[in-house]
Formats: structure tokens, C-alpha cells, sequence
């Protein structure tokens, strides 16, 4: 074997292990695999909170008497609406429906339950103490019980604001006031308004009448033609839905009326020029709010006046039927009534002794 032989076939063999290797011929190491992600599992969601619920038994006239009662639901929408509260309102046809109508809100598990009116006190006082875990609140009346709130309003100063306005629009010198039922809640309104007219006028005069209830347009209608056909030509009324039936009368003959509770110019748009707003609306809201918020006031009397924003003139009142400069006096008389200065009476015995003061 010559050396030039040997040479060449080792220079082959070298070639040969040299393309072996590139064409994989050797075995390359790889690098480990990255291990799989751990699988995590949802976190439980946290249990929903149980809906505040507030439920509500109307006074009688049901919730769509434009008055009282639709106020009072207003309130109970805005808290639907605002604090997201499960609501429910159960109309009460007669008295005897309070204490069963609170007994089924009880059963469907609210939180608070209303009862609207002055006539409900005594069953919502029996409830109460027989249910002492039960929160209650009531409008119109005071139930001194630790697990009652009440709502109480001096709806005499805003009808001192309304006796103002009748006595400035009147041209015979005679107004008038009906009333539901005669009671001191329904005083308030009537003291109020006759001493609104006295600061005016002493000289004019104030036909009264009391129909005896809240639910019948008719009796309030009977009543407020009587008065107008005797004269009066302004006619003011506390008497929930019997109220609409003087609102009916005053704009059949072609005279003004004032509404209660609500803004009532929409049931008379020409007639109707101003109504007693009294915020039972904001009585139920606020109280629902600072239920929720677990400032419940039970066992407390909270009172709403001119001050408070619980009382007042409504935003279509009709300043433009009225002699000039009658809303620049109601408002300095509302005024002086939140500052203190002017203390309207509220029922008759305080109107016998009340003397107009210097404003």
C-alpha cells in the first residue's frame, strides 16, 4: 500500500464524518420543555347582597288620588330609582285594610315598612309592639315606639303662603277653605291659610267647610260650589282626592282654586293657581336612604317645615294671575317664617290669639 493511497482515503473518511454530522448524523441535545402553566381556578364569587326592600300601605284614596297618597309614592319611586330598593305599595280601600296591609308587607320580609297618613296610627302603634323587630315609619301621626319613625309636617306655615296668595288674588273679598276630615292635621292647613289671609286683610272673609272625608270628589265639589256661588272666588282645599272635585268646581265657574300635597295645576291649568306642596315625597325618601345606610330613626319625630324644605308653593304657580308684587310678598313672609322671626298657629285656639306681626 503506497503512502499516497493511505493519504487519500484518510482525507475521505474525514469528508465522509464531516457531512454525517451536518446531516444529522450526530444526535443535537435539545433544551427541556417549559412546563405547563398551572390551571387556576376562578375565585367564588362573593354572595349577593340582598335587595333593601321598602314597602308602603296608602292612606285611604289609593295612589291615584293627585294628592297625598301619590306624593308619598313618589318617594318610594326614588328609592327605587336611587338607592335601588325593591319597593311595593299595597292600597288600602277602608281602615279596616291597615293592619292586614302591614301584616302582608311583614310577611313578604321589608326592611321598612310605611304607613301614610294620620288614620293609621293606631294600627301601625298595635303592629309595632307586637313585631318589636320590625322598622316602621308613619306620615301625619307620632307613634312613640322604638321601632317607629315619624314623619310630622307644619303644613301651616305653607298655607299661611296660600292664605297670602288668596288674599291678594281675591276681588269680592271672600275666600274659602275645604277640609277632609277635622282633625289636627287638617287644622295645620286650615289656621295656616286663615292666618295668611288676616297679615293680608283682617276684613276678608273665610267660608270653612269640612266634608268629613278624603275619597269623594263629589262631597268636595257639593261643598266648593256652595261656597262660590255665596262669593268666594278663591277656594283653598286640604282634602286629598275630595279635593279634586272643589279643583273641578272653581274651574266650572270660572274661579281659582289651590291645590294640597301635590303641584294639582295640571288638573286645572287656568284655575288651579298655586298648590300647598307638602314633601311627603321627601319624608319617605329621606327616611328610606338613611335606613339603608343603617341610620334608621326609630323612635324619632322628625318635623318638616318652610326650613326643612317639607313645605311650600308649587313651581306652577301662577304669579302672573296675581296683583304685581304678591310673589315678592310671600317670599319675605316665607322668610321670616324660617328664620324664626314668624310663628304661624297651627289650629284654631292659637289662631283666636295670633297677632300679625311687623315684617
Amino acid at each position: 500500500m503506497s503512502r499516497k493511497w493511505f493519504a487519500k482515503a484518510t482525507v475521505a473518511a474525514l469528508a465522509l464524518s464531516i457531512v454525517l454530522a451536518g446531516c444529522g448524523g450526530a444526535k443535537k441535545e435539545e433544551p427541556a420543555p417549559a412546563p405547563a402553566p398551572a390551571k387556576t381556578e376562578p375565585a367564588p364569587a362573593a354572595p349577593a347582597q340582598p335587595a333593601f326592600k321598602v314597602g308602603m300601605a296608602t292612606d285611604l284614596g289609593g295612589l291615584n288620588d293627585e294628592s297625598f297618597n301619590a306624593a308619598a309614592n313618589e318617594g318610594l319611586k326614588k328609592a327605587k330609582a336611587d338607592l335601588k330598593a325593591e319597593i311595593q305599595a299595597i292600597e288600602s280601600k277602608r281602615m279596616e285594610d291597615y293592619e292586614p296591609n302591614f301584616k302582608s308587607l311583614m310577611d313578604l320580609k321589608y326592611d321598612l315598612i310605611w304607613g301614610i297618613g294620620f288614620l293609621m296610627q293606631d294600627a301601625i302603634t298595635k303592629v309595632a309592639k307586637e313585631n318589636p323587630n320590625q322598622k316602621f315609619a308613619i306620615i301625619d301621626a307620632v307613634v312613640a315606639s322604638p321601632n317607629v319613625a315619624s314623619v310630622t309636617f307644619k303644613e301651616q306655615e305653607g298655607s299661611f303662603l296660600m292664605g297670602i296668595i288668596a288674599a291678594k288674588t281675591t276681588k269680592t273679598k271672600k275666600v274659602g277653605f275645604v277640609g277632609g276630615m277635622d282633625f289636627d292635621v287638617i287644622w295645620h292647613f286650615d289656621a295656616g291659610f286663615q292666618a295668611g289671609v288676616k297679615a293680608v286683610d283682617p276684613t276678608i272673609e273665610v267660608k270653612r267647610v269640612y266634608t268629613g272625608t278624603f275619597t269623594e270628589p263629589t262631597k268636595g265639589k257639593d261643598a266648593a260650589l256652595a261656597m262660590l256661588k255665596d262669593g268666594v272666588d278663591v277656594v283653598f282645599h286640604a282634602a286629598g282626592a275630595t279635593g279634586n272635585g272643589v279643583i273641578e268646581a272653581a274651574a266650572a265657574e270660572k274661579k281659582f282654586a289651590i291645590g294640597v300635597d301635590k303641584d294639582q295645576n295640571k288638573l286645572a291649568p287656568e284655575w288651579v293657581i298655586s298648590s300647598m306642596m307638602k314633601r311627603v315625597d321627601v319624608g319617605v325618601f329621606d327616611v328610606s336612604k338613611a335606613t339603608k345606610e343603617g341610620n334608621y330613626p326609630g323612635g324619632k319625630v322628625i318635623v318638616l317645615g318652610l326650613k326643612e324644605n317639607g313645605v311650600g308653593y308649587a313651581p306652577s304657580t301662577l304669579w302672573n294671575k296675581m296683583p304685581a308684587g304678591t310673589k315678592e310678598l310671600v317670599d319675605k313672609w316665607a322668610e321670616a317664617i324660617k328664620s324664626g322671626k314668624v310663628v304661624v298657629p297651627e289650629n284654631m285656639d292659637k289662631l283666636k290669639t295670633w297677632e300679625v306681626p311687623k315684617i
